[in-house]
């Protein structure tokens, strides 16, 4: 009884060794590597070329690595590396792409395309950035990326996109203090809040949230009885956005009180909710790199060649099963 016990283990084990293998496999995608085979830079570098304009992200990034690894002191290979992150960044693989492009910068501090590689690591911190619900360590990470930028290189197009994104990372930080002070005035914790309202009022006031933070400050003061500060922030508002609704808003509640801001509010009224930014993966706004003089027609030919003959040397996908998960995990 005992032995058949083990033996049962044994196979209970196996098989959800084979689940946890097979289940990694799934979720994590391997990425693809090339045999070593001696091949002219040209023919290596342009069939990156060929896979990056059809967007087989990994694919081009491998190529482009192995232009670095066979020719690592050509011309190619320079320009290798630069390729190789924006694959990686296409690919959303943004810590191998800012890996690239400090390598870059630490080689050729000097070179004419090293503004693109602290461009394109900027750009992979900005699009790590998520909601004000969450850690903002991306945002403080990409804001000082893109500072670097616009502050290195200001004559550039970099610079351009570098610092509108930068205004973005600004207003993010700042839509993290208002979550913060919001949900402290939703639990009752007046001053607790005021002093993140403060935050953003005094460290971040050509954001958009600055009017709700100055009426929420409006509304924290009078509710723990600083009449005299909630009458100020309230002349704040009302002279910098008389037509905002959150002046709207303060005007009332002051008024309600028994006092009487000087300025009354203008007959515009916006936009008063507060404006949330569309974040996400924007590729389609980041610049490519830089162009560079692509090799002879006949070369681009064989790479062209290259890539065709591992289509056809590649397996045909197999056809999907309908059996369930434990067909799909265990390829049943």
């Amino acid at each position: 009884m005992k032995g058949n016990f083990r033996g049962r283990s044994f196979v209970v084990l196996a098989l959800a060794a084979a689940v946890a293998v097979s289940g990694c496999s799934l979720i994590h995608k391997k990425k693809p590597t090339l045999a070593y085979k001696e091949a002219p830079v040209e023919v290596l570098y342009n069939a990156g070329a060929v896979h990056l304009d059809r967007h087989e992200w990994n694919e081009a990034a491998a190529y482009f690595k192995e232009v670095e690894r066979q020719h690592p002191y050509s011309e190619w290979s320079r320009r290798a590396i630069l390729m190789e992150a924006y694959a990686h960044y296409e690919g959303n693989n943004y810590a191998d792409a800012i890996s690239d492009a400090e390598r870059f910068i630490a080689l050729y501090p000097g070179n004419a395309a090293t503004p693109y590689a602290f461009y394109i690591k900027a750009i992979c911190y900005f699009e790590q950035i998520v909601d004000v619900g969450r850690d903002q360590a991306s945002t403080a990470q990409a804001r000082a990326a893109l500072t670097e930028v616009f502050k290195r290189y200001p004559t550039t197009e970099y610079a351009r996109d570098a610092k509108f994104k930068y205004d973005m990372t600004v207003d993010q930080l700042a839509g993290k203090e208002m979550a913060i002070g919001r949900y402290y005035q939703r639990q009752g914790d007046p001053i607790a809040a005021i002093g993140r309202f403060k935050t953003v009022v005094d460290d971040y006031q050509t954001t958009t949230h600055a009017p709700e933070a100055l009426y929420r400050l409006v509304d924290c003061y009078l509710t723990v009885g600083l009449n005299s500060e909630a009458v100020r922030d309230g002349a704040v508002l009302g002279y910098n956005y008389p037509g905002d609704l959150w002046y709207q808003d303060a005007y009332k509640l002051l008024t309600s009180r028994g006092l009487r801001p000087a300025i009354p509010p203008a007959d515009y009224r916006g936009p008063g909710l507060p404006r949330l930014l569309p974040w996400g993966r924007h590729k389609d706004t980041t610049i490519a790199p830089p162009p560079v003089e692509i090799a002879k027609t006949e070369t681009q030919t064989h790479a062209a060649d290259v890539v065709a003959a591992e289509d056809k040397a590649a397996p045909a996908p197999k056809a999907k099963k309908h059996g369930g998960f434990w067909h799909d995990v265990l390829g049943l």
